[in-house]
């Protein structure tokens, strides 16, 4: 996705894996439409039902609770007619129908969008809405709006394995998230990016109109990655989409290096050398007048040079300066003459890549909302076949984490409407290297202990019977998703549900809590170490 030429290949030196704090109380731009491709992946497992649904579900909890992000979504608009077939080839191959019977789209008319992926992203859409988060609607391509809510400070990064979003002013790109990791995200910066391979953004964009991208698969035949680097940095950025054009045009230009023009190397003249030493002047006159250069050295005449010798006189420096002119100049014309051969336009693709996505001085409005919690359980229902209690159990964290930030500026806050309190910070729990609380939340009896309750919508008070146990559904054995379920189990008649979460969202909510925790850790620690101490003793 995005520029051609393996060319996530040769940013990965520029790669940064960040922790798991690294997007805590970060705004992020998500490709809606990336989400949804990499979900097709999970069609080789038959049994799953609407699988972009469900990981749209899983993955956005991870990434509001388990996180800290507050996600931004972002869906497709019209899609340009130049990344049609690039987009349709791309959806067809990830669902492995066979790319050569796709359909072409005319020249000049965008190509209707696949009925069944325009559906996946309406449904998606919907679902997101009902969690709370905020959806935008670009004007054209997500990754553009991406990019440009970034480079004006909307948001701190955009999620997207679309190398595009550099093209369209990207300043911090996350391409990959692993939960599972202890530096489970991938983030490029642009600025390590430009100052390691030393080019900007138009000069990526050229890069990209050489080499190929989603709006010109083929680029220019026989030009690589690395020839495309190469040719790119011979301009500086303010000409080098233009002079592009010009040699499209058929227009070849003089070549700019720091040897000099041509003439110079026209006006040498040849100086002989001697046979024998190698250094300027021939053995006849080294014979009568002693060599200057081995007499000033050895206080000798000539003596044999050695294996591999160069010269390092002014003509012999010239004379390799002209080489590797002559050099540079074939190989460059044989670029361009590829590049004027293949009928190259880079206006067009250039101007889709410079072009803001937002109106100047539009500000969206940007706000996260609590779940609808009835009206997604009758979604899910629906649309992936689950149980109430299945979905009501899923969201906890969700819900849990907005309780926890609300309840450090509001002490009147409840957990569903009073149903669920907290009740205690059971351990210090580490996954993967990062630290979480581990917190035991009490369900609200109201003297009703005994009485089995679900998690149920605000508002109401279900009284159906929840089975403590987890529901068997073979769909959780496939996905790395979902993480860390929510933990059902009952004492004294009560019922609880464990969650992990952030050391910092429980000590700004609870910070005696977390305090008297901490203080019996420590007495723990040190009764441990003394009773360790009285057995060695004996």
């Amino acid at each position: 996705m995005g520029i051609g030429g393996n060319f996530w290949d040769f940013l990965k030196p520029y790669a940064k894996n960040e922790g798991f704090d690294y997007l805590r109380n970060k705004k992020v731009a998500v490709d809606l439409s990336y989400w949804i491709v990499q979900h097709e992946t999970a069609l080789q497992f038959s049994h799953v039902r609407n699988p972009h649904l469900r990981l749209t579900f899983f993955r956005t909890i991870n990434l509001f609770s388990k996180f800290g992000a507050f996600p931004v979504f972002i869906a497709d608009g019209k899609p340009s007619p130049l990344k049609s077939q690039a987009r349709i080839s791309r959806y067809f191959r990830s669902s492995g129908i066979d790319v050569n019977d796709l359909p072409v789209a005319e020249e000049g008319v965008s190509a209707d969008r696949n009925k069944f992926f325009v559906k996946c992203v309406e449904e998606c859409v919907e679902l997101l809405k009902l969690l709370g988060m905020p959806v935008l609607t670009a004007v054209g391509e997500a990754e553009a709006l991406c990019a440009q809510l970034n480079s004006e400070g909307l948001v701190d990064a955009c999620i997207t394995a679309d190398s595009d979003a550099f093209l369209y002013g990207a300043k911090c790109v996350i391409k990959h998230l692993d939960p599972k990791s202890k530096e489970p995200i991938e983030c490029y910066q642009i600025e390590d990016i430009e100052c390691g391979l030393g080019l900007k953004r138009k000069h990526l964009i050229a890069v990209a109109l050489l080499v190929g991208s989603d709006h010109n698969l083929s680029g220019v035949p026989g030009i690589g990655m690395e020839t495309a680097l190469r040719l790119v940095k011979t301009f500086s950025e303010d000409e080098v989409l233009q002079r592009l054009h010009e040699i499209g045009s058929g227009a070849i230009l003089p070549l700019d290096v720091d040897v000099g023009s041509p003439g110079k190397f026209a006006q040498r003249l040849k100086t002989p050398h001697c046979s024998l030493c190698g250094h300027p002047g021939s053995k006849t006159a080294h014979n009568k007048v002693p060599c200057e250069y081995c007499h000033r050295s050895t206080s000798m005449n000539c003596s044999k040079k050695s294996p591999g010798y160069k010269c390092e006189c002014s003509a012999c420096d010239l004379k390799r300066e002209e080489k590797e002119y002559k050099k540079t100049e074939n190989w460059r014309l044989r670029v361009c003459k590829k590049i004027e051969e293949c009928s190259f336009s880079s206006n067009e693709i250039a101007e889709l890549y410079l072009r803001n996505e937002v109106i100047d001085g539009f500000m969206p409005c940007l706000s996260w909302n609590r779940p609808s919690l009835e009206m997604l359980v009758d979604f899910s229902v629906y649309y992936l076949h689950w149980e109430p209690f299945y979905v009501r159990q899923r969201l906890f964290p969700m819900l849990s984490t907005i309780f926890l930030r609300e309840k450090a500026l509001n002490s009147d806050v409840t957990l569903l409407d009073g149903q669920y309190e907290f009740d205690s910070i059971q351990r210090l729990k580490v996954r993967c290297g990062h630290q979480f609380y581990e917190v035991k939340w009490r369900k609200s009896t109201s003297g009703m202990c005994g009485v089995e309750h679900s998690i149920s919508p605000a508002g109401s008070s279900v009284g159906s019977a929840l089975q403590f146990e987890e529901i068997d559904t073979e769909e959780s054995l496939h996905f790395s998703d979902e993480l860390d379920v929510p933990q059902l189990h009952s004492d004294g008649g009560c019922h609880f549900i464990s969650t992990d979460e952030n050391l910092e969202l429980v000590q700004n909510a609870f910070p005696a809590d977390v305090d008297s925790f901490l203080q019996q850790k420590v007495c723990s620690s040190f009764c441990n170490l003394l009773l360790d101490f009285l057995l060695v003793s004996l």
